[in-house]
């Protein structure tokens, strides 16, 4: 047994899988609550306000549901609902956006930056980064997310965004800037109290 959000739920098995092929009201639930972490976490990266994360969330478990015949037995689950998740997020986005045209952009990446980024990320704690994603701007916060947390090529991402590729190589650029920046500020401000101390 797992514990999710709501206390002890069981984890996805095929079992719980299949009970929701049959579309029985209570497995539903169960695996609402079974993978509410998990998926909440996904739409919160993406959204900045707490009510459209939700939202997001509630929209994209619909479609698990309602698409769980379609997903091929081969494919582990939690790989197949996190992808519906991210492209539920994704369509919303795209319906949101401006029907503007936008300018191709193509920044130099300063590979040194991205490196001691990179590594700063890989040891901070999931709400200290999410809190520092919310410093980045929506755009540029939707495409990191999808090329640096969720493997997505910046081709795919082009295609799903309707951007360019130089575009797409931008925003992850940028992203990190304004990532590098926060990460500064913070070690500053650290620095600040451990000499006051």
């Amino acid at each position: 047994m797992g514990r999710g959000p709501f206390g002890t739920s069981p984890m996805v098995n095929e079992t719980l899988i299949a009970r929701c092929l049959r579309e029985e009201p209570k497995a539903q639930y169960e695996l609402y609550r079974a993978m509410h972490g998990q998926m909440m976490s996904i739409c919160s990266r993406y959204e900045r306000n707490k009510q459209d994360a939700v939202a997001r969330m509630n929209q994209g478990f619909l479609k698990i549901l309602t698409n769980i015949d379609k997903r091929r037995p081969e494919v582990p689950f939690e790989l197949w609902a996190r992808r519906i998740m991210i492209n539920t997020v994704i369509d919303e986005y795209r319906k949101d956006r401006p029907r503007k045209a936008q300018e191709s952009l193509d920044a130099s990446l300063d590979e040194s930056t991205l490196v001691e980024v990179n590594e700063y990320l890989r040891h901070m704690e999931a709400d200290a980064f999410a809190g520092l994603l919310q410093r980045v701007p929506d755009m540029s916060r939707k495409v990191f997310n999808l090329f640096a947390m969720d493997g997505y090529a910046h081709a795919e991402i082009a295609e799903l965004l309707g951007i360019s590729e130089g575009t797409s190589k931008w925003h992850v650029s940028h992203a990190r800037q304004v990532l590098q920046q926060a990460i500064a500020q913070l070690a500053g401000q650290q620095a600040v109290k451990t000499v006051s101390q």
